[in-house]
């Protein structure tokens, strides 16, 4: 049965969509199974796996509103092992829409319940919001992931993030766990990236994953042609850090392996 990874963090810009991306599709390329749910209405996972959002008809919006079967929405894409089911600007109404739904906070899960044991990975990327969406991940997800920018206010929002998902652990899904903590957008030539990591290591009580992942020119350009980085430019630093964290995340757990 597919483990299911939510990508959390409200605060937007801190390589979120960047993760599920290149999660993703190292995961796949290391021979798993990959399901891909793009759940933020800005859609960047979309784009960056390559679809067009805009001419996608059915998206993870009709599929939360009952409009299509998961299986209409599901893109096999032209990267090794990778699934998506896609999503575009439509999402953002979605809050709204699913107010009068019964248990609208398992819509999700129950749709993606069919086709679970078809994937061994489902990466969820998440809005950079705690709302409906959200929390559909985290009662979806077995543990979050919540990549965490080497920078100043690194830390603000994250305690907020957290209770968030000991709520969810408390009242909708028991078995939520914190996946841990990975660092985007590390720059070895500055002493700030280094103190944050230091910071959140002091600070945090959580696992925290030993690849970090750098800032690159390579993995920044990636998305513009719809490419993860390890299509894009496999030898870039960018390809590496997420091939490593790809490994740590299928290890996650194996004592031998640590």
């Amino acid at each position: 049965m597919g483990r299911a990874i939510a990508i959390a963090n409200q605060k937007g810009g801190v390589g979120k969509s960047t993760t599920a991306i290149n999660l993703s599709s190292c995961l796949g390329a290391m021979g798993q199974k990959v399901l891909t749910i793009d759940l933020d209405p800005q859609g960047n996972t979309t784009s960056g796996l390559g679809v067009d959002k805009d001419e996608t008809e059915n998206t993870v919006y009709e599929l939360l509103l009952g409009e299509c079967e998961v299986e209409d929405c599901l893109q096999k894409l032209e990267f090794e092992g990778v699934s998506l089911i896609p999503s575009n600007v439509n999402l953002a109404g979605a809050e709204i829409e699913l107010i009068s739904i019964e248990d609208k906070e398992y819509i999700l899960q129950n749709k993606i319940s069919k086709i679970r044991d078809q994937f061994d990975f489902i990466i969820i990327d998440c809005p950079p919001s705690l709302n409906m969406l959200t929390i559909n991940a985290m009662t979806t997800a077995n543990t979050v992931l919540v990549p965490i920018q080497c920078e100043y206010y690194a830390l603000e929002g994250l305690s907020q993030l957290m209770h968030t998902i000991e709520l969810v652990q408390e009242r909708l899904n028991q078995d939520l766990e914190m996946e841990g903590v990975v660092f985007t957008m590390y720059d070895a030539r500055t002493n700030l990236s280094l103190q944050v990591v230091e910071n959140v290591k002091n600070n945090l009580n959580q696992t925290i994953y030993k690849t970090i992942i750098p800032r690159n020119v390579r993995l920044a350009e990636a998305p513009s042609h719809g490419l993860p980085i390890n299509y894009y430019d496999a030898r870039s630093t960018g390809a590496e850090s997420y091939q490593l964290l790809a490994e740590e995340v299928i290890h996650r757990g194996d004592e031998e392996w640590q």
